[in-house]
C-alpha cells in the first residue's frame, strides 16, 4: 500500500453451509471483523482490528523487503515480511487469573511473490504462529504452516482467486483441525474492492484461519463470505 493510504476493511462469515434451511444453510449466523489499515511508508503498512471471532483484538506491521522489477536491477520475486499478535478478549471460566500476555498470540510470515505475465500472480506464506494459550495441556503452543496463494485476472477489474496453507500435524491435539482452502472472486469498483468467496475457516484473521480451522470441505462445512474495502488517500 502507498504511503498515506487508509483501507477499511469489513470482513464476513456466514455459517457453514452444511447447517441446512433451518439455519438458511448459514445466513442466520454472522462471524465479522472491521480493520484499519494504514501505508506508514511505501515498504511499511501496519493495521488493527476487532472480530466476532474469539472477540478478537489485532495488530500487524508489515515490511516489504523486495520487489519484483526488470531492467537495470532484476529482481524475479517480490518479499514481504507480516508480523502480528492478537489477544483472545473472550470471558474465560479458569481456576486462576489470566494476563494480558496469556491471551495473545503471535503470527510470523514471508510472503514470497511473484507475478507472471497481466494476469497470473502467486505467492507462497512460510508461516509460523505461537499461542501463550491454548485450550488444554496436550494442545500446541506453536503451530508451522507453508501457505499458497494465486489470484488470475479475468478482466480488468475481475479475478479469481484461490488459498491453501498445508499445516503440519501436531504430535496432539484436542480438537481436530483441517488445512483451510478458500477460492473467490475479487471485483474492483472505484475505490472499492468486493471479494466474493467460499472458505472452511470461521476465522478471518492469521492465527484462526491457519491454526484453528475446524471445519472440513468435504464433509460441508464451507462459510460464505465476503469482504469489502475502501481505499481513502490522506496525503
Amino acid at each position: 500500500m502507498p504511503a498515506g493510504q487508509l483501507d477499511v476493511r469489513i470482513s464476513h462469515r456466514f455459517g457453514q453451509v452444511n447447517t441446512g434451511s433451518y439455519e438458511l444453510w448459514g445466513l442466520d449466523q454472522a462471524n465479522t471483523h472491521f480493520g484499519l489499515e494504514y501505508g506508514i511508508t511505501n515498504r511499511v503498512m501496519a493495521g488493527i482490528g476487532r472480530g466476532t471471532f474469539e472477540k478478537t483484538y489485532d495488530g500487524f506491521l508489515k515490511f516489504s523487503l523486495l520487489r519484483q522489477s526488470t531492467g537495470r536491477r532484476n529482481m524475479p520475486v517480490s518479499l514481504s515480511y507480516f508480523t502480528s499478535i492478537a489477544l483472545n478478549s473472550t470471558k474465560l471460566q479458569l481456576p486462576g487469573p489470566v494476563n494480558f500476555w496469556m491471551r495473545a498470540s503471535y503470527v510470523q510470515q514471508l510472503l514470497i511473490a511473484r507475478k507472471f505475465g497481466e494476469r497470473f500472480s502467486f505467492e507462497l506464506n512460510p508461516t509460523f504462529i505461537h499461542m501463550n494459550m491454548v485450550p488444554t495441556v496436550i494442545d500446541p503452543n506453536d503451530i508451522y504452516a507453508i501457505g499458497a496463494g494465486a489470484r488470475f485476472k479475468l478482466s480488468h477489474r475481475v479475478s479469481i482467486n484461490a488459498e491453501y496453507y498445508y499445516v503440519i500435524p501436531p504430535s496432539r491435539s484436542s480438537t481436530p483441525t483441517y488445512n483451510p482452502l478458500a477460492v473467490g472472486f475479487d471485483i474492483e469498483t472505484g475505490g472499492h474492492v468486493f471479494q466474493l468467496h467460499l472458505t472452511n475457516s470461521l476465522a478471518t484473521i492469521e492465527k484462526g484461519f491457519v491454526g484453528e480451522t475446524t471445519g472440513n470441505w468435504r464433509h460441508g462445512d464451507i462459510h460464505i463470505g465476503f469482504n469489502i474495502s475502501r481505499v481513502f488517500t490522506l496525503d
